[in-house]
């Protein structure tokens, strides 16, 4: 089908296609428009990635914004969010207001109401259903990305939940929903009222194999000989054979460890195929990788990127991940070693992808990967108008390993979505935001409401559910968050505080019971420690010698707990309570101004998982603000969180927060604007200039930038220097390698800002 003959689609888009040399469509993408999708009608499209799913959505999207209607694109993933609204920012060419929102689960984003494509998080348009955002009325058309997320413990239930609202919020709303291709596509689209586009269609060949001992096995029984040299393993000789042939690899592992340790291998095969410009560019890339944090995770990965290699996985900082993706798809980087979230993850194609590891050790031993996640890893092979086709490889360490990988993955079908509304944290949270947003004002209207989920269409049992709801109301009116009476349901002043704050009810609840046991002003590990007992929060595991360790500081800080502590003879929840207690232990550590590396090395972490604690802590210390205000628990237990929030925000001791409240004042700069004796916003619009620049490294820009933030009215620095400020200040900032210049009022000045990941917030 040519692009010309598309209905209803502006032509200023096919303008923009003709000008990127797209003349016609790819089968499943015709296939979607002859299903309807310009006109309206609900599309299921269940195909491969690289083949073309975008370009579904945005024909429905632009054909709904010429008619004066709004279009609303769902995906799971912030970064995927932000590299989508970057791709939908060419329709503002011609017209067309793109926005996007991703954070701040609490407010409703009025200013989305003035754009015609909003691309946003699954869990920020819950967030805009739970508060009522007005604008969602007039939504057109909802493309929901990467669908068979539904079938993720996680994400699946609040996606799911928030189809069913959106359908229920506009009676015309147009659905289409774009998916990897899975077992059951065709009960997603009976969900969805949908056709169906189920196709395997690529633009470029995949060829699917095995590689064991000298040679690649391909499905269709040809064979490649890519033999390991001396000491060379598997995924390196893989790599290299690529790279031979111009290629980029993606290889997975199953853990972050491994990912980095092959990552440094990995460096040494790809270091001789860089040519002097390339070569020159990775050692920029490490650069911008050692200033993002002052970790080892950091130099580890600069020490890899350097040589043109790279690892990924969650304990990166965001910035760390930015630059991985972003040197990868230019091909500046030529090998990525990365555990399986990067598969659903942002666009990261390559020539060649490697599933070294096809099981992963899931607590009970280890266990094979799903079809699915192992299909969505090999989707990733071969980028339509760079690479003639895509390789996707398994490593296979026995011949009886061969034919099991042939059957299990290459040849198999990926597994059927299973609905996952009816996991208990899930339906708390969904039934507790359907009553309060006032979707359902009863139980009778709450069983109606569950019965337009993917659930109720898988469900055969239809009691199983009411059963469920019926544990989950009980729970929901014993901690006070809804009332009933006879059939009908209402939320408390409470039940709408915790769905508006985005809370799973057990969560408040753990925070409330915390709260209500303070005796005065409680501590900020008290308040860390509790937030970190809550299902919101992602606890530390305890290691070898963790469990003693933190049992004799639970003894030691006893008093500080709020609410019973279990007793240490009940040993699963003990353990929760002394894992939360680790948790709680580096926020502490953090609000108290310990360096980010000694704190990754402390607890075993990376400096993404550092930035995620912490975020997390300052959200879930936010909410127990609201909490403790709704329920009037006093200005000591009020002001306790909220500096214990503000603490961990900036990783500051209490007495640089006003210091912290300044634009461009992390928490090295006021510790070192404290110690020459400035210790607050009023003392920087007084001291004496020298001492100023002085604190701040000698960096004149940068101190203009802080005087006029905190409202000093002469911020100019000219004719001041860094000799006319006390001894003992000048040494220090002599000390800490500051020297005179100016640099970029937002910039970075040397060791001062190597904060950037978690530092200058």
């Amino acid at each position: 089908m040519k692009v010309a003959d598309v209905e209803n689609v502006p032509d200023a888009f096919r303008e923009q296609l003709h000008d990127d040399g797209i003349e016609e469509l790819y089968p499943p993408q015709a296939a979607a428009v002859e299903a309807g999708v310009t006109r309206g009608e609900n599309v299921v499209a269940s195909v491969p990635t690289a083949s073309g799913k975008t370009l579904v959505a945005q024909l429905a999207m632009l054909s709904k914004v010429a008619e004066g209607g709004t279009a609303l694109y769902i995906v799971p993933l912030r970064a995927l969010a932000s590299e989508k609204a970057e791709e939908f920012r060419a329709f503002e060419a011609f017209g067309v207001d793109v926005g996007v929102s991703t954070g701040n689960y609490e407010g409703t984003s009025e200013w989305l109401a003035e754009k015609d494509v909003v691309v946003a998080t699954s869990e920020k348009v819950d967030s805009l259903v739970r508060n009522n955002a007005s604008w969602l009325g007039n939504v057109s058309c909802v493309v929901a990305d990467e669908v068979h997320l539904v079938d993720d413990r996680e994400r699946g239930p609040t996606l799911e939940v928030t189809l069913a609202k959106l359908r229920q919020l506009t009676s015309d709303l147009q659905v289409v929903a774009l998916s990897a291709t899975v077992g059951n596509a065709e009960v997603v689209a009976e969900w969805l009222d949908a056709e169906l586009v189920d196709s395997d269609w690529r633009p470029i060949e995949l060829k699917k194999g095995v590689h064991y001992g000298s040679a690649l096995h391909f499905e269709d029984d040809s064979q490649v000989e890519v033999r390991p040299r001396s000491g060379e393993k598997p995924e390196a000789a893989l790599v290299r054979d690529a790279l031979e042939d111009g290629g980029s690899s993606l290889v997975f592992v199953n853990s972050r460890r491994n990912a980095e340790a092959a990552a440094r291998r990995l460096g040494e095969t790809v270091r001789p195929f860089l040519t002097d410009d390339e070569a020159a560019r990775c050692e920029e890339l490490a650069a911008e990788i050692r200033d993002v944090s002052d970790t080892e995770t950091s130099d580890d990965l600069a020490d890899a990127v350097a040589n043109g290699a790279a690892f990924h996985h969650a304990g990166l900082a965001s910035e760390h991940r930015s630059i991985v993706e972003d040197a990868f798809r230019d091909r500046t980087l030529k090998a990525v070693s990365a555990t399986p979230t990067l598969a659903a993850g942002v666009n990261t194609p390559a020539r060649r992808v490697v599933v070294r590891d096809w099981q992963r050790y899931t607590g009970s031993g280890m266990e094979p990967l799903p079809v699915l996640e192992v299909h969505q890893m090999m989707g990733r092979a071969g980028r339509p108008g760079l690479d003639p086709y895509g390789e996707a490889v398994l490593l296979a360490k026995s011949h009886e390993d061969l034919d099991v990988l042939f059957e299990d993955y290459v040849r198999a079908d990926p597994e059927k979505l299973r609905s996952k509304l009816v996991a208990e944290p899930a339906l708390r949270m969904h039934v507790l935001s359907t009553v309060a947003s006032g979707f359902a004002r009863s139980r009778t209207a709450l069983v109606e409401f569950l019965r337009e989920t993917l659930y109720a269409v898988q469900e055969e049992d239809p009691q199983r559910l009411e059963s469920l709801l019926d544990d989950v109301i009980r729970y929901l009116e014993q901690n006070d968050f809804v009332t009933r009476d006879g059939d009908e349901l209402a939320a408390t002043g409470l039940g709408h505080t915790v769905s508006r704050l985005y809370l799973d009810p057990m969560s408040a609840a753990a925070i409330v019971d915390g709260l209500k046991a303070a005796d005065g002003k409680p501590s900020a590990l008290g308040l860390y420690q509790l937030v970190s007992r809550t299902p919101d929060m992602y606890q530390l595991y305890l290691k070898s010698g963790d469990r003693e360790q933190y049992t004799e500081e639970f003894y030691e800080r006893e008093q500080e707990f709020l609410g019973a502590a279990p007793s240490e003879f009940e040993d699963a929840r003990f353990e929760d309570w002394l894992s939360a207690l680790k948790t709680a232990r580096l926020m502490e550590d953090w609000a108290s101004e310990l360096d980010e590396d000694t704190i990754t090395t402390r607890y075993g972490v990376g400096p993404g998982d550092v930035r995620g604690k912490t975020e997390t802590a300052e959200w879930l210390l936010g909410a127990a603000e609201s909490l403790a205000t709704e329920l009037d628990l006093g200005g000591d237990v009020v002001v306790g969180v909220r500096e214990a929030r503000k603490r961990v925000q900036d990783g500051v001791k209490e007495e640089l927060l006003d210091l912290v409240g300044v634009r461009e004042v992390g928490r090295k700069r006021a510790r070192r604007l404290f110690d020459a004796g400035i210790e607050t916003r009023a003392d920087l619009r007084e001291a004496p200039k020298a001492t100023v620049l002085a604190a701040l490294g000698g960096k004149e820009k940068t101190a203009e930038t802080i005087l006029e933030n905190a409202g000093r009215q002469d911020a100019s620095m000219a004719d001041v220097s860094v000799d006319d400020a006390p001894e003992e200040v000048a040494a220090a900032a002599a000390s800490s390698g500051g020297s005179g210049g100016s640099a970029s009022g937002d910039g970075d000045d040397g060791d001062d800002d190597q904060q950037a990941s978690l530092g200058d917030f």
